[in-house]
């Protein structure tokens, strides 16, 4: 039987997100612990060029929140500290998962991460990020949305809802946009890449995850960007929920699609 045995970039890699770090898997599963930080920390890295590394990491913490990956969370979101992911962005990736995936799934996942900040010397709380107020976030919500989402297609939504169901048009104006999007902390562009990855690792959301490919190309990531980010999830959510994702990449952003990097609309 051949032996897998970690090659020097993946070792590299892993070295520099978990310094020092021996992980029990590798000595009670040491194969798969091998060529699995082969694929993640070497092969796949390699096809994510669109995504900085701080980014790759970031879109893959706001995934093992909808997955509900506690346990790799805590070790990732300690990896990606290290790497330079602030506590603030930290704290964001948690707040902006809210909407998309419920408190019911966040709660564990906000004291993870008040726990894993704590244990690094963080006091707590944070500086609050929030920009709106009861009397504004729906005025500013619907115009985040519409900045967002596109002005014809909510203007839409708004149309189309039956009269019983306007409050929840309302509720996304003004909580998921007006509360969230508004905040500080995390610029538009990559709260929209954080919002994608979450929906494509929640799965059952295709609609949504089409929804948020246009948004992203609202924004100004390209398909490029959206298609590293759902390399960079693989290892972590598998392939039916990244293919499922691609086939909305590949419907609502072409191959042909004339690309924006990161680097262009910085």
């Amino acid at each position: 039987m051949t032996a897998h045995q970690p090659n020097p970039a993946a070792t590299a890699a892993h070295e520099r997100l978990f310094p020092g770090h021996v992980s029990t898997l590798a000595v009670t599963d040491p194969q798969l612990i091998e060529y699995f930080d082969n694929f993640a920390f070497d092969e796949v890295v390699r096809h994510t060029g669109e995504v900085d590394e701080r980014t790759r990491l970031m879109t893959q913490l706001a995934a093992m929140i909808s997955v509900g990956a506690v346990a790799e969370y805590r070790v990732m979101l300690g990896a990606a500290l290290t790497i330079g992911v602030t506590p603030v962005e930290a704290k964001e990736i948690v707040y902006q998962a809210v909407p998309y995936v419920g408190m019911a799934r966040v709660f564990d996942f906000l004291h993870a991460t008040n726990g894993v900040l704590t244990d690094r010397g963080i006091e707590l709380p944070l500086e609050g990020r929030s920009t709106t107020g009861p009397d504004t976030r729906m005025e500013q919500g619907l115009a985040m949305q519409k900045q967002i989402v596109g002005e014809k297609a909510v203007d839409g939504m708004y149309a189309n809802a039956p009269a019983d169901e306007q409050h929840i048009q309302q509720f996304l104006s003004g909580n998921c946009f007006g509360d969230h999007y508004t905040r500080t902390g995390i610029d538009v562009p990559d709260r929209e890449l954080l919002t994608f990855a979450m929906l494509a690792a929640l799965g059952g959301a295709d609609a949504q995850v089409k929804g948020h490919v246009t948004a992203n190309l609202n924004v100004g990531n390209s398909r490029a960007t959206l298609i590293a980010v759902l390399t960079g999830l693989l290892p972590f959510i598998g392939y039916p929920r990244t293919l499922n994702a691609l086939a909305a990449v590949d419907t609502a952003a072409p191959a042909a699609e004339a690309t924006t990097t990161k680097e262009d609309r910085a």
